[in-house]
């Protein structure tokens, strides 16, 4: 059995998530990113993460609807071990056998679980390629005008895309913090519905 700290950095690792073509020199700012609002979308796929030497992997399923998500984890066996839900009344994680935490929200739930605050307000932009505006960001872009790499807040994000479309949405992205313990987060993403970012 997984000690219920080993568990909770794990679940926090995985929460946290929620690499192609020739890069166009870095433009500071969120300038192309500006039209990316908050939109909702649903995706699913396959995450892994890990900080220093610990990791863990899950399939998910994010629901994202401007100020609420759900993100459903699940063992490759498809059994969900942890639903997360957040709104503007905080973040609440759901385990098998109806064990419930609380946290007034993510930065709370994550300094808790990981020892440190991480941004996943920022995630719902990260995940489609876009920068969260209002914050100092540069990107890099492809052929394409999509992003490749993009850096905020310390984080860097690279993307890759399974086809050439412009539109195109990620379908792998690796997030990666330069901690004492580094974090890094792979995600491939199997299934997207979401608006044009």
């Amino acid at each position: 059995m997984i000690a219920p700290r080993v568990a909770g950095v794990a679940l926090a690792l995985l929460i946290i998530a929620l690499a192609a073509c020739t890069s166009a020199p870095s433009v500071p700012g969120n300038v192309a990113d500006a039209g990316a609002a908050d939109a909702p979308f649903n995706i699913g796929g396959r995450l892994s993460a890990k900080r220093g030497t610990a990791g863990s992997a899950a399939v998910f399923d994010w629901n994202h609807d401007g100020t609420r998500d759900r993100i459903d984890l699940a063992s490759p066996f498809g059994q969900v071990y942890a639903r997360v839900n957040s709104a503007s009344d905080g973040v609440v994680v759901l385990r098998p056998g109806g064990e419930t935490e609380r946290y007034p929200d993510w930065s709370a739930m994550t300094v808790a679980l990981l020892g440190a605050p991480v941004p996943m307000n920022d995630l719902a932009y990260w995940i489609r390629g876009a920068a969260r505006a209002g914050v100092q960001s540069s990107v890099e872009r492809d052929a394409q005008g999509r992003a490749l790499v993009l850096r905020q807040e310390a984080w860097e994000i690279a993307y890759a895309y399974a086809d050439d479309a412009p539109s195109a949405h990620p379908s792998r992205v690796v997030l990666k913090y330069p901690d004492v313990e580094p974090i890094e987060v792979r995600v491939v993403i199997d299934r997207w519905n979401a608006a044009s970012p």
